[in-house]
């Protein structure tokens, strides 16, 4: 039985672990080939550790696995020429380009930090990098092509940019997905008439290391001063409606999935939440 992606090329941003590789799967597991990038080095600002080499081909072997084919390159985001000729080399090997996920991103977060390159950088890969991969792409795709790009439930509170607590690059997180909510209703009004549809998913916390690292720990435990998984679990909770801490990279994967199937064919411009009811609990953010 065919899957869903059958004969489809995806191509994914930030795709060496967590979300991104999840994405990969999921839709390798439906019958897509792959286009992977990420960075696999360590940017200044970021506290926690990013992607490696090895993380990469991780993503490349469980693809592989599924008896798919991947093109995996190591690419910066930020860096357009990087990514078209990432781009265009996977399309020249894989035929073809019908679905863009703009999944790549950071939260460069110190509590009170004062460093203003922490908004750059932030800013730079979770808002630059995600019109750079969608310009990349355009002259690929064909009509009734996918476009999905990652936002955040930060980027539908309207007071996150001025949590203090998340320091710059927290700000500029948030500032970047807030952008993305614009970005994703205008490109898709642009793209419209090929029937090419650009949504967003909007994860609550997320199983991946961008939450669980010491510094977003001390943004949700303030009081403690080296909180471990243990002390914010409580903390992550609360933030929900139901009663989890955060969900797992494949509950958006299978978001993403949907999106990029024809059964998505008429969806078009929206900013769709997988946040266990976060947005419902704190329409304006937690106080």
């Amino acid at each position: 039985m065919a899957g869903r992606l059958e004969g489809k090329v995806a191509f994914i941003t930030g795709a060496a672990r967590g979300q991104g590789r999840s994405h990969a799967i999921r839709l390798a597991q439906e019958g897509a080939d792959i286009i992977a990038i990420d960075i696999c080095r360590q940017i200044e600002s970021n506290p926690y550790p990013l992607s490696t080499p090895d993380d990469l081909a991780e993503t490349e072997r469980a693809v592989k696995e599924l008896g798919r084919q991947i093109v995996a390159v190591q690419a910066d985001v930020r860096e357009r020429e990087e990514l078209r000729n990432a781009v265009d080399d996977g399309v020249k090997q894989l035929g073809s380009l019908d679905i863009v996920v703009a999944n790549a991103g950071i939260m460069p977060m110190t509590p009170n930090g004062q460093d203003p390159m922490d908004f750059v950088d932030a800013v730079d890969v979770d808002l630059v990098g995600v019109m750079n991969t969608v310009a990349v792409s355009l002259k690929h795709i064909p009509d009734e092509a996918s476009i999905v790009v990652t936002g955040s439930t930060a980027g539908l509170m309207p007071n996150t940019t001025g949590n203090s607590a998340m320091g710059p690059g927290g700000a500029g997180y948030a500032w970047s997905k807030q952008t993305l909510v614009q970005y994703v209703e205008h490109m898709s009004m642009f793209l419209a008439h090929r029937f090419i549809r650009v949504n967003a998913v909007h994860p609550t916390n997320c199983n991946t290391h961008l939450l669980h690292n010491p510094e977003l720990y001390s943004v949700f435990r303030p009081d403690l001063e080296n909180p471990t998984i243990e002390d914010v679990i409580p903390a992550f909770t609360y933030f929900q409606a139901m009663p989890i801490p955060y969900i797992e990279p494949v509950d958006i994967s299978n978001l993403v999935l949907f999106l990029a199937s024809d059964e998505a064919r008429y969806i078009t411009g929206q900013q769709i939440r997988v946040d266990a009811g976060a947005l419902l609990k704190f329409p304006n953010g937690p106080s």
